[in-house]
């Protein structure tokens, strides 16, 4: 993600293959394509896996047991900005939400919006603002 946000070259590449991308860093899909959303100030993108909990493991480690939850699963695609409301994130009404639905052959990542006042952060702090849960989609970036 501080990639992403520090290389433009590397973004258009999440973006266009993620696979690919997730590679450069010795991350193995398999067989499962990676597909990166981005958030912007007019679109704010969570994830979710309605059948199960189809998570990026190979990325993002061991799912939250929140993510793997009934409760959250079948929320989210209802009322996606209350769950993210209880999560602290509160949406503008103009900024579109979007939820993506996980399959078994397609895993997401959210690119997070990148916080103002950071650039001038270099690669070591900008890290620290990027969380699990800001790649789920669920929190912004730390900042």
């Amino acid at each position: 993600v501080v990639r992403a946000w520090t290389d433009p070259d590397f973004r258009e590449l999440l973006l266009r293959d993620g696979n690919a991308a997730v590679a450069e860093y010795g991350v193995k899909m398999g067989e499962t394509v990676l597909y990166a959303v981005e958030n912007t100030p007019e679109v704010h993108n969570v994830v979710v896996c309605t059948l199960c909990s189809c998570y990026p493991k190979p990325l993002l480690g061991i799912p939250p047991d929140w993510y793997k939850s009934r409760n959250y699963r079948s929320r989210t695609v209802r009322e996606p900005r209350e769950v993210l409301r209880e999560f602290g994130t509160n949406l503008p009404d103009d900024v579109e939400v979007r939820v993506h639905d996980s399959t078994a052959d397609l895993r997401y990542i959210v690119i997070p919006e990148r916080p103002e006042g950071t650039a001038d952060m270099d690669e070591t702090a900008l890290r620290k603002l990027v969380t699990r849960d800001s790649m789920i989609g669920v929190v912004r970036a730390l900042g």
